[in-house]
């Protein structure tokens, strides 16, 4: 049986570090990715982390997650707010899929407040920063137990 977790990030997540460090920090996507990968050594999992501006990419990278992972965390970014195409993509595979947003999107603009991936996944957690994926696999480790 597989222990891998994915951890994907969508569009402008690579941008991290740079952009807005008022609201996301000043964390890079590497600098989240690392903690991830150790988060999940100690947890047991092997974590692949992948990151895509592109919404097909996505939807294919939680294609092949469902073939091969028991997990997946990801922050869609803003296609949270948009994307049927993911919350079909989450729907159509049987792993558990957590939503993570760095922000607390209900504390920001009002566009943001809905997610289009809530619906479909096993849960979200939004506002504790990149502390936020670290939780994640925590209850990854506790659902896939």
């Amino acid at each position: 049986m597989s222990n891998t977790i994915f951890v994907l990030n969508g569009p402008n997540l690579n941008m991290l570090g740079k952009r807005e460090p008022g609201i996301y920090g000043g964390k890079t996507l590497k600098d989240i990715e690392d903690d991830c990968v150790k988060a999940g050594k100690e947890l047991g999992f092997t974590v692949e982390c992948h990151q895509s501006n592109h919404e097909g990419a996505l939807v294919d990278l939680l294609h092949e997650a469902g073939e091969r992972t028991v997990g997946v965390v990801i922050n869609p970014g803003a296609y949270g707010h948009t994307s049927i195409a993911m919350h079909d993509a989450i729907r159509a595979i049987s792993v558990p899929v957590l939503e993570v947003h760095i922000s607390n999107i209900h504390a920001r603009e009002e566009f943001r407040h809905k997610s289009m991936i809530a619906p479909a996944a096993k849960g979200m957690i939004c506002g504790f920063g990149p502390y936020g994926y670290i939780m994640a696999l925590n209850a990854l480790k506790n659902i896939t137990a």
